[in-house]
């Protein structure tokens, strides 16, 4: 298949396959006439790499469970030791969400005249730290 072809099924754009390619999540492409021709596998590491990235998996941990080879029973040890270590990352993320949206829920409610008298702002120790976008990422 093109760059074209595995882009349209897989709902990605053909610079999204090249970067990874590029980075080592796929591996490079074939080459007929110059062109990069890929297999029908290709289409399925794209769903694992989609996947992955909205269960919140870094690049670089997608990277790790993809380089297992088909046979490799450790792979599944491997993403289990994942899911086991980001868990309580997403559990917090949900705890810290939960406190802002309530926060804001009182904001909605506030009739203060002024934020000077609003007691939302007497606390700031009430709401989580910011997270820099750094930390947002691990």
């Amino acid at each position: 298949m093109t760059i074209g072809a595995v882009a349209a099924l897989a709902g990605k754009r053909p610079s999204a396959i090249r970067y990874y390619e590029q980075i080592g999540l796929l591996p490079p492409a074939a080459r007929a006439s110059g062109r990069r021709v890929y297999g029908p596998d290709t289409v399925r590491t794209l769903a694992i790499i989609e996947t992955g990235q909205r269960a919140g998996l870094t690049l670089h941990e997608i990277r790790d469970l993809l380089s297992a080879t088909p046979d490799d029973q450790a792979a599944i040890e491997r993403l289990h030791e994942l899911a086991v270590r980001k868990l309580p990352q997403v559990k917090e993320l949900l705890e810290r969400t939960e406190i802002v949206r309530d926060w804001l829920e009182a904001a909605t409610r506030c009739e203060c005249p002024s934020l000077a008298d609003c007691p939302l702002f007497d606390d700031p120790a009430r709401l989580p730290q910011v997270l820099s976008p750094l930390m947002a990422r691990q």
